[in-house]
């Protein structure tokens, strides 16, 4: 249902509109003032706004120049019982969709008012669209999984099939959502994504369905839920396994019937969506546990995908670092920046617990703090990465002397790094003398500058 706000002085024109466009349908607030208007508009969401030009107090061009200049405004449609040229031009350079003469015509008003929605609900769709499908969410890699992956993406997005994405946090499971739906037949409609794990139990009804005016505490005025915005589209559970055993009820009961009652409401609204949901669980262990429902899990599951974690594709790990480097000295205004091969294989040996995210963070780090730098070695590297990298994989010490050395080694290393390179603080925080602190960095090859 598309929200309409009226507004003019005139009480009998205010009676006509809101009688003729809910016939029609639409959902319609009434005002007679400007500022009123401008007031309704920072408490309640509308599509369009038919404004009178003339009006007590703010006048009609004025409350449109204001309207125009917040995010996401409403279409507005000006109206006049005596306008002129001059003031539908300038109507229409301040932004306004069109302009209606009084008195007015129902059908070239209702045609207006279509047309005015329709043109708002493409901008907005246009604006999300081009946010999610930017350059930067492409998947990057060429180890063997991500090229199977690609390649199951390609075969599966055309279908309606349902998605669950399996992988730890960090791994990447919301670019292949993303990627499903760039691929699929509902590419040029709405991705609304919901992250199941990070709104609270007692809201994410509230966010998946919508609400009504005064269902909850803070509900102040009806709420569009995730569902319905994502209507025609694609709807992102991410996260899937946090979501509560009430919640998952309605959810599974939604994706039976395409159909749900908002929090509060009363009327069921139909809506056509293509489910995607991700988790970093074992769903199967979270059923018998009773922490997830069963029924809800095979209608999930109908098309299974298995995104690896970052350890298991290193070959990956160049590539996405010179991806990520690109990015954000983009991002920063920076001279684009190149990496030492030293840097690259202290990189492959990291185990990397946090996955291709905490990758494209190090990267993002390593722009922000050396803004200077066009090429980037190991002793750039965060301190973790440094030592775990410097260090060859199967290592073996031949006496336990040469292993405390190394140990030693890493740890002062750690606690420099910790202090910014002060000798001082360093040695105070190991409990050492500051002179025992240089002696021991020369028996362990530690120069100064490191």
């Amino acid at each position: 249902m598309h929200n309409i706000l009226v507004v003019d002085d005139e009480a009998s024109i205010l009676q006509s509109l809101r009688g003729v466009l809910e016939d029609e349908g639409y959902k319609v607030w009434t005002t007679a003032s400007g500022e009123d208007c401008l007031q309704q508009l920072q408490q309640q969401i509308f599509d369009l706004v038919l404004l009178d030009v003339w009006l007590p107090g703010k006048d009609g061009l004025e409350v449109l120049e204001e309207i125009r200049r917040q995010e996401g405004a409403p279409e507005v449609i000006m109206i006049s019982g005596h306008g002129t040229i001059e003031t539908a031009v300038r109507a229409t350079k301040l932004g306004a969709y069109d302009f209606l003469e009084k008195p007015l015509s129902i059908d070239k008003t209702l045609t207006l008012v279509k047309h005015a929605i329709d043109s708002h609900r493409l901008r907005q769709e246009n604006r999300e669209l081009k946010r999610q499908l930017a350059p930067k969410n492409v998947i990057v890699g060429e180890s063997v999984p991500m090229k199977a992956l690609r390649q199951q993406i390609q075969i599966m997005a055309p279908t309606t099939g349902r998605v669950l994405i399996y992988g730890e946090s960090g791994t990447g499971k919301e670019l292949v959502a993303q990627a499903i739906h760039a691929q699929s037949l509902r590419k040029d409609e709405m991705f609304v994504e919901v992250n199941c794990a990070a709104i609270p139990e007692d809201l994410i009804e509230s966010e998946l369905f919508g609400h009504r005016k005064g269902s909850l505490p803070a509900a102040t005025a009806d709420k569009e839920g995730r569902f319905l915005k994502a209507n025609g589209g694609t709807l992102f559970l991410d996260e899937v396994g946090d979501m509560s055993l009430k919640t998952q009820a309605k959810v599974l009961r939604t994706l039976d019937e395409q159909r749900f009652i908002p929090v509060g409401g009363d009327n069921e609204l139909t809506v056509d969506v293509r489910v995607i949901a991700s988790t970093n669980k074992d769903l199967e262990e979270e059923i018998s546990k009773g922490n997830f429902r069963e029924d809800l899990f095979y209608r999930l599951n109908v098309i299974p995908f298995y995104v690896p974690p970052l350890r298991e594709r290193k070959e990956d790990v160049p590539m996405l670092a010179k991806h990520f480097l690109k990015e954000f000295s983009a991002a920063y205004g920076r001279r684009p920046r190149e990496i030492t091969d030293d840097a690259i294989e202290s990189l492959m040996r990291y185990s990397w617990p946090g996955n291709v995210r905490e990758l494209r963070n190090v990267m993002e780090r390593i722009v922000i703090m050396h803004p200077t730098t066009t090429r980037f070695d190991r002793k750039q590297l965060p301190p973790l990465i440094h030592r775990e990298g410097s260090r060859r994989v199967g290592t073996e010490f031949s006496t336990l002397h040469q292993a405390r050395d190394a140990y030693e080694r890493d740890y002062i290393l750690k606690k420099l790094d910790e202090n910014h390179g002060n000798i001082s603080r360093t040695a105070e925080v190991l409990g050492l003398e500051r002179s025992h602190l240089y002696r021991k960095m020369k028996t362990l090859g530690i120069a100064v500058k490191e």
